[in-house]
């Protein structure tokens, strides 16, 4: 099964495009489609939240969006072998923001920290694909 970068992701485009792109090439660690999967179900979690912070209700993917981050974090670790402690942190810290942004129902924070999380784990995923394509040169 080949991943698809989703057309219509909101809130982590990088990511998911980055996701996509390397589980295309055929040497790439299978672990990075499971990094797809994560990513697509984190946007779809992002959006939900999004919508319900506009409509200042609390639907359900405002209690799930913090779960499907971590398990973005989980999945994306794993295909690296571990993160970086640089990476690591720049993910967590991003993550603790968008926590704290829909606690506090502000969606100028949601939006700029998805930016930050969204970056960081796409930065990931192509530090470690470029060490992975060095280490078999």
């Amino acid at each position: 099964m080949t991943a698809v970068a989703r057309a219509d992701s909101t809130f982590l485009p990088l990511t998911i495009s980055t996701a996509a792109t390397l589980a295309r090439d055929p040497s790439a660690d299978p672990a990075v489609r499971a990094v797809h999967g994560c990513a697509c179900r984190a946007d779809a979690a992002a959006a939900e939240c999004w919508a319900a912070l506009l409509a200042g209700c609390d639907a359900p993917g405002r209690r799930l969006l913090p779960t499907r981050l971590r398990e973005l974090a989980l999945s994306t670790s794993a295909y690296a072998g571990g993160l970086a402690p640089g990476d690591r942190g720049r993910v967590e810290r991003a993550a603790g923001r968008i926590v704290e942004a829909v606690a506090d129902r502000d969606g100028a924070e949601f939006a700029e920290a998805f930016v930050g999380y969204d970056q960081a784990v796409a930065t990931a995923l192509v530090r470690v694909y470029s060490q992975s394509r060095r280490a078999t040169r």
